[in-house]
């Protein structure tokens, strides 16, 4: 720590930190434009000017740029002198000089940083009075709109994009006053993480195109916090609301996961919770006639169902909470209730959770990810199936650069040597798949084979590491060479990360890639963590309730064993081949579903209820680290229109079990399921001692969802009715339907709705909530981890046997950011931008079957015919053929399948 003199007061603070890092983190508002924590200072934007003095008799002083000054022992510094003042003033000015004047009608007005930092600096006026520079805009994509006239030359967007995102398709161009920062010509950004734009930018240069259908200022909308549902990260996120529509999403702050930054399916795949296009309604099917009925009717229907079926399956969901799954275990028992899962994925998860459960391998956050210096990645897609997990391994990888810049004496703020250094200097990637992924581009060595060889080629890894383990039969030398340099590498790095999952449905490539960890773990000679991703928000939360297969439970009730089916929030089809899932539904009189979606299932079934989705209910998931993290209700439907019936589906499942056993109700709120799952599971336990309840309040008051200049609230249902009705009562969390109620940071409470600070209106205003800019929040980051008392150690290893893949083919997944999650396939933005689905064979196989590049191939499969067009791979192995699972038509029960014959298909 060193001692320094600020405003002629004395801190001490953190020599790692530049001066501007350190203003910021005390309280100081000094402005800035190109600085950003995760991005460094480059020193181009010459806002953050403030006086340094020699000595306290110097009374003249000299200016520097604090963020790219280090911190010195001693230093003596002034923000609020006159020189500073004026200097940082006349900046801005000249920044303005060809900035237009069109706050009224820019979408980031109110959300600007520039407006801010115009504040900051008290310049009211402009004394520039010619024409100003103007630009082509461009068009980037459906989701970025590009204004590029608002552009004030902070050279925040390349950095981002080009240097931390390693995007190639977004650049600058020009020089002096004339910069340009766009495209080489129109046409859609092609990284993943593109939306962070929106928010990295200090300006209205890019906006969020699908907020400007339905544009309303920050003020206007009310927010919940939340956690992204698309996958298994568990991503904080804020959910912005305006008259019962989701708005738009930011990034929420969490210093142990997404940090900054989020990807574009969190962002931007939201419009499928729109009212108008869901079930509203409780509906009944009598002789295909559909009857909609009201909430009385509806709870008769479903008692009279439970009534007259005494056996009923109940199917959950892995993209509900815990809440709803536990409500249905409850409704129909614990052998009866199915997590919904296919056998293989079941299998995976259950070793993920056997790790999970093992303190003794260490389970690193999103951020710590960032830290490892040799990772290794076993039969995962990451940018496709978890790509904020595949934007923390690229910047593991460039870790490298920083740490050789600070043993140089060079900050690891300094963004352009840290650059400079970064392309010779990498941390090492290695990368088993079956076919290409976007990751290749940064690895040191990829591997491409079918899961066998992929859990062949890990065990002479692990053999390497351990020669008491079986040798390794049938590998030629350069792959033996290559299993040895890469456990060398493994083993001599200080940290190791081995990360997998569940998305190609192997127990093999799991058990290979914790036998590789064991066998690391065993030499003690550094740190060695693993990460297991899975498919979706809140899997492994479901598996710990636990329940049957779905093909169990299929099996049940297609051979009679048991009468009846609820679905919650689950479509089979997703599952179940359509073949099967038709024959099941043509007698629809036994099922029952629960669904915020016409899913094709919800569609095919005898009685309908209408759930609440999760921007509109509360509830708890566990992310892939075996984090436990609340979500919030944004809003009300049922205020909106009283016609509407919607409820969270514990709540319908738990009427429909009182009514139907004649007992009182005993769920009033959403704390009340908590006590009863945390009571019968142990593992739980901390979920009610750690996550705030509906009590929790800040100086008595109740946390208030909306910003204080929110002008909504007597004109929400005035185009219905001039009498505005009382907000609704949130009887389930502590937040209001309101701007009334406490919104400043407090160290009590780390669940923020919405990033709004006095002066600070811009997502820059996390700064103020947090310790240290961009450390932790005052009151720490929300959630639990669930499994650090756990005390059971896994050190044997684990045995498996491969099936050897006969020359036959044999469907394998693919996937892709937009079309494989299951909710953002009803999105209208993300249907856009879903490619369409195609066959992956190998060149080989194309060049064997006579195949071109625009062939349409045939083949036959789960009693359906396939005909879809083909794309190559140089990478895949033969016989195989790529599907995208997960995607509609496309169900999870074709993996592993046997193709019977495949041709070119012929018009």
């Amino acid at each position: 720590m060193s001692k320094i003199y600020i405003n002629n007061k004395k801190y001490y603070v953190s020599e790692s930190d530049n001066l501007l890092k350190v203003c910021l983190s005390i309280g100081l508002d000094i402005p800035y434009f190109c600085w950003h924590p995760e991005l460094g200072s480059i020193g181009s934007c010459r806002q953050c000017a403030v006086t340094q003095y020699h000595d306290f008799s110097d009374s003249q002083g000299r200016l520097i740029m604090s963020c790219m000054t280090p911190i010195t022992n001693g230093s003596i510094i002034s923000t609020n002198d006159t020189i500073s003042q004026t200097f940082r003033k006349n900046i801005v000015e000249l920044l303005l000089t060809n900035h237009p004047h069109d706050c009224p009608v820019c979408e980031e007005g109110g959300n600007c940083h520039l407006q801010d930092m115009t504040v900051i600096n008290k310049h009211y006026s402009r004394n520039y009075r010619f024409l100003k520079r103007t630009h082509k805009n461009q068009y980037l994509g459906p989701f970025i709109k590009h204004e590029m006239n608002r552009c004030i030359s902070c050279y925040r967007c390349v950095r981002y994009y080009k240097d931390y995102a390693d995007g190639n398709d977004l650049n600058v161009y020009g020089a002096n006053s004339n910069i340009y920062f766009g495209r080489i010509e129109d046409g859609v950004l092609e990284n993943e993480h593109s939306g962070n734009l929106v928010e990295i930018c200090p300006t209205g240069v890019f906006t969020d195109k699908t907020h400007s259908k339905k544009y309303n200022r920050k003020w206007d909308m009310q927010y919940a916090p939340s956690i992204c549902q698309n996958c298994s990260v568990g991503c904080n996120i804020s959910i912005g609301e305006r008259y019962g529509e989701i708005r738009r999403i930011e990034n929420r702050y969490h210093q142990n996961i997404n940090h900054y930054f989020i990807c574009d399916l969190g962002r931007f795949g939201y419009s499928q919770n729109y009212l108008k296009k869901r079930p509203k309604n409780p509906s009944y099917v009598v002789n295909n006639k559909l009857n909609i009925l009201n909430f009385n009717d509806a709870i008769e229907k479903s008692v009279n169902f439970f009534q007259h079926y005494k056996n009923v399956i109940g199917v959950g969901s892995v993209r509900t909470s815990i809440e709803n799954n536990f409500a249905l275990q409850e409704l129909v028992g614990e052998k009866n209730f199915s997590h919904g899962m296919s056998i293989k994925e079941e299998s995976c998860v259950n070793l993920i959770l056997s790790v999970l459960k093992n303190n003794e391998f260490y389970i690193p956050s999103l951020k710590e990810i960032e830290s490892y210096d040799v990772i290794l990645i076993i039969g995962e897609d990451l940018t496709q199936t978890s790509p904020r997990v595949a934007l923390a391994v690229r910047q593991a990888i460039k870790k490298r650069a920083k740490d050789i810049a600070v043993l140089n004496g060079i900050p690891k703020w300094n963004a352009s040597v840290v650059s400079s250094i970064a392309e010779n200097y990498k941390n090492s990637l290695f990368i088993t798949h079956t076919h290409e992924t976007k990751l290749d581009d940064i690895s040191e060595w990829c591997y491409f084979g079918s899961t066998y060889d992929q859990s062949k080629f890990g065990s002479a890894i692990a053999y390497n590491l351990d020669p008491t383990l079986p040798i390794v039969q049938g590998l030629n030398s350069y792959l033996l060479e290559k299993a040895s340099l890469i456990s060398k590498k493994l083993l001599n790095a200080k940290k190791t990360l081995i990360i997998s999952g569940t998305h190609s449905f192997s127990t093999s490539i799991i058990k290979t890639a914790i036998n590789i960890a064991i066998s690391i773990k065993k030499k003690k000679a550094n740190h060695v963590a693993m990460t297991f991703l899975t498919s979706s928000a809140n899997t492994l939360g479901l598996a710990l309730i636990g329940g049957i297969s779905i093909e169990e439970a299929f099996k049940q009730l297609t051979e009679k064993k048991a009468d009846a089916v609820i679905f919650m929030e689950y479509d089979l089809y997703r599952y179940i081949s359509k073949y099967n899932c038709d024959i099941f539904f043509k007698n629809k009189k036994n099922i029952l579903s629960i669904d915020h979606q016409y899913t094709k299932t919800y569609k095919s079934s005898a009685i309908n209820l209408p759930c609440l989705n999760f921007s509109e209910s509360s509830g708890t998931i566990i992310n892939f680290e075996g984090r436990a993290q609340r979500f919030f209700q944004v809003y009300d439907p049922m205020f909106f229109d009283k016609e509407n019936c919607l409820y969270e589906s514990w709540k319908w499942l738990h009427l429909i079990k009182c009514k139907s056993l004649n007992k009182k109700i005993s769920w009033f709120n959403l704390d009340d399921v908590i006590l009863s799952y945390t009571n019968k599971y142990a593992i739980f336990k901390n979920i009610k001692i750690y996550l705030p309840n509906a009590d929790f309040r800040i100086n008595n008051q109740k946390v208030a969802r909306s910003p204080n200049r929110y002008s909504g609230r007597t004109a929400l249902k005035s185009h219905i009715n001039i009498h505005e009705s009382s907000q609704p009562k949130d009887i389930n969390t502590m937040f209001s339907f309101s701007m009334e109620g406490f919104n400043q940071p407090h160290k009590a409470f780390s669940y923020i709705p919405f990033a709004w600070f006095p002066g600070w209106n811009s997502p820059q205003a996390w700064n103020k909530f947090q310790v240290e800019v961009g450390k932790e929040l005052i009151s720490g980051d929300s959630g639990i981890r669930l499994f650090q008392d756990n005390k059971k150690i896994l050190d044997a290893y684990l045995n498996f046997k491969n099936t050897i893949q006969k020359k036959c083919w044999y469907i394998i997944p693919y996937y892709n950011i937009f079309g494989n999650e299951e909710l953002t396939q009803y999105s209208d933005t993300i249907q856009k931008n879903i490619p369409l689905p195609y066959v992956l064979i190998s060149e080989a196989d194309g060049l064997e079957i006579g195949l071109k590049k625009h062939s349409v191939i045939e083949f036959y499969c789960l009693n359906k015919i396939f005909r879809l067009n083909i794309r190559f791979s140089k990478n895949l192995n033969n016989k195989q053929i790529g599907l995208p699972i997960g995607r509609k038509g496309f169900p999870i029960d074709l993996v592993g399948k046997k193709i019977k014959y495949i041709r070119e298909f012929v018009k």
